[in-house]
Protein backbone atom coordinates (compact mmCIF):
# COMPACT_ATOMS: atom_id res chain seq x y z
CA UNK A 1 0.00 0.00 0.00
CA UNK A 2 1.40 3.41 -0.98
CA UNK A 3 1.12 6.30 1.45
CA UNK A 4 -1.17 9.16 0.43
CA UNK A 5 0.47 12.08 -1.34
CA UNK A 6 0.53 14.99 1.18
CA UNK A 7 1.00 17.59 -1.57
CA UNK A 8 -2.02 18.72 -3.56
CA UNK A 9 -1.93 18.33 -7.30
CA UNK A 10 -2.07 21.57 -9.31
CA UNK A 11 -5.72 20.90 -10.15
CA UNK A 12 -6.55 20.67 -6.42
CA UNK A 13 -4.93 24.04 -5.79
CA UNK A 14 -6.75 26.05 -8.43
CA UNK A 15 -8.61 25.28 -11.62
CA UNK A 16 -6.50 27.95 -13.34
CA UNK A 17 -3.08 26.46 -12.50
CA UNK A 18 -3.13 24.17 -15.55
CA UNK A 19 -3.25 27.07 -18.01
CA UNK A 20 -0.07 27.60 -20.00
CA UNK A 21 1.32 29.76 -22.75
CA UNK A 22 -0.62 32.71 -24.10
CA UNK A 23 -3.80 31.74 -22.22
CA UNK A 24 -1.96 32.01 -18.90
CA UNK A 25 -0.39 35.34 -19.87
CA UNK A 26 -3.74 36.71 -21.06
CA UNK A 27 -5.48 35.62 -17.84
CA UNK A 28 -2.62 37.00 -15.72
CA UNK A 29 -2.99 40.39 -17.40
CA UNK A 30 -6.63 40.64 -16.36
CA UNK A 31 -5.92 39.34 -12.84
CA UNK A 32 -3.26 42.03 -12.50
CA UNK A 33 -5.59 44.77 -13.71
CA UNK A 34 -8.24 43.52 -11.28
CA UNK A 35 -5.68 43.60 -8.46
CA UNK A 36 -4.63 47.16 -9.28
CA UNK A 37 -8.26 48.27 -9.35
CA UNK A 38 -8.97 46.55 -6.02
CA UNK A 39 -5.90 48.09 -4.40
CA UNK A 40 -6.83 51.56 -5.65
CA UNK A 41 -10.43 51.18 -4.52
CA UNK A 42 -9.79 49.68 -1.08
CA UNK A 43 -6.31 50.80 0.03
CA UNK A 44 -5.82 54.45 1.02
CA UNK A 45 -2.04 54.16 1.14
CA UNK A 46 -1.91 52.70 -2.38
CA UNK A 47 -4.11 55.52 -3.69
CA UNK A 48 -1.82 58.12 -2.11
CA UNK A 49 1.26 56.42 -3.52
CA UNK A 50 -0.29 56.28 -6.99
CA UNK A 51 -0.80 60.05 -6.92
CA UNK A 52 2.76 60.58 -5.70
CA UNK A 53 3.95 58.31 -8.50
CA UNK A 54 2.03 60.37 -11.05
CA UNK A 55 3.93 63.42 -9.78
CA UNK A 56 7.35 61.87 -9.17
CA UNK A 57 7.91 59.91 -12.39
CA UNK A 58 7.55 62.93 -14.70
CA UNK A 59 9.71 64.92 -12.27
CA UNK A 60 12.36 62.19 -12.30
CA UNK A 61 12.41 62.22 -16.10
CA UNK A 62 12.59 66.03 -16.21
CA UNK A 63 15.41 66.48 -13.69
CA UNK A 64 18.92 66.85 -15.10
CA UNK A 65 20.60 63.46 -14.79
CA UNK A 66 21.67 60.67 -17.10
CA UNK A 67 19.56 57.71 -18.23
CA UNK A 68 20.79 55.52 -15.39
CA UNK A 69 19.79 58.22 -12.91
CA UNK A 70 16.35 58.47 -14.49
CA UNK A 71 15.96 54.68 -14.41
CA UNK A 72 16.99 54.45 -10.75
CA UNK A 73 14.69 57.28 -9.73
CA UNK A 74 11.69 55.84 -11.58
CA UNK A 75 12.51 52.30 -10.41
CA UNK A 76 12.69 53.37 -6.77
CA UNK A 77 9.23 54.95 -7.02
CA UNK A 78 7.73 51.88 -8.72
CA UNK A 79 9.30 49.67 -6.04
CA UNK A 80 7.17 51.46 -3.42
CA UNK A 81 4.02 50.50 -5.36
CA UNK A 82 5.15 46.88 -5.63
CA UNK A 83 5.92 46.59 -1.94
CA UNK A 84 2.63 48.32 -1.04
CA UNK A 85 0.71 45.79 -3.14
CA UNK A 86 2.44 42.91 -1.33
CA UNK A 87 1.79 44.57 2.03
CA UNK A 88 -1.89 45.00 1.16
CA UNK A 89 -2.11 41.35 0.14
CA UNK A 90 -0.56 40.30 3.46
CA UNK A 91 -3.01 42.49 5.38
CA UNK A 92 -6.02 41.14 3.45
CA UNK A 93 -4.89 37.56 4.02
CA UNK A 94 -4.36 38.11 7.74
CA UNK A 95 -7.80 39.76 8.02
CA UNK A 96 -9.38 36.89 6.06
CA UNK A 97 -7.96 34.37 8.52
CA UNK A 98 -9.11 36.25 11.61
CA UNK A 99 -10.03 39.75 12.71
CA UNK A 100 -9.08 39.10 16.33
CA UNK A 101 -6.08 40.87 17.78
CA UNK A 102 -3.24 38.37 17.74
CA UNK A 103 0.48 38.97 18.19
CA UNK A 104 1.36 37.05 15.00
CA UNK A 105 -1.22 38.96 12.95
CA UNK A 106 0.20 42.22 14.30
CA UNK A 107 3.73 41.05 13.56
CA UNK A 108 2.85 40.17 9.96
CA UNK A 109 1.16 43.51 9.37
CA UNK A 110 3.96 45.47 11.07
CA UNK A 111 6.63 43.68 9.02
CA UNK A 112 4.73 44.45 5.81
CA UNK A 113 4.49 48.08 6.87
CA UNK A 114 8.21 48.14 7.62
CA UNK A 115 8.91 46.87 4.10
CA UNK A 116 6.94 49.78 2.64
CA UNK A 117 8.82 52.19 4.91
CA UNK A 118 12.18 50.84 3.72
CA UNK A 119 11.05 51.15 0.09
CA UNK A 120 10.20 54.79 0.78
CA UNK A 121 13.60 55.36 2.38
CA UNK A 122 15.08 53.84 -0.77
CA UNK A 123 13.30 56.50 -2.85
CA UNK A 124 14.65 59.26 -0.64
CA UNK A 125 18.22 57.94 -0.64
CA UNK A 126 18.21 57.21 -4.38
CA UNK A 127 16.96 60.66 -5.28
CA UNK A 128 19.33 62.42 -2.84
CA UNK A 129 22.36 60.49 -4.10
CA UNK A 130 21.51 61.05 -7.77
CA UNK A 131 20.68 64.74 -7.39
CA UNK A 132 23.47 65.68 -5.01
CA UNK A 133 26.45 67.47 -6.57
CA UNK A 134 29.19 65.09 -7.72
CA UNK A 135 32.61 64.90 -6.21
Amino acid sequence: MTPPNPLPTPSEESPFKGKTGLTRIWNALFYSISGLKAAYRHENAFRQEIWLTILLIPLALWLPTNNIGHALMVGSVLLVLMVELINSAIEATVDRVSLENHRLAKRAKDIGSAAVFIAMLNVLMTWVLILSPGQ
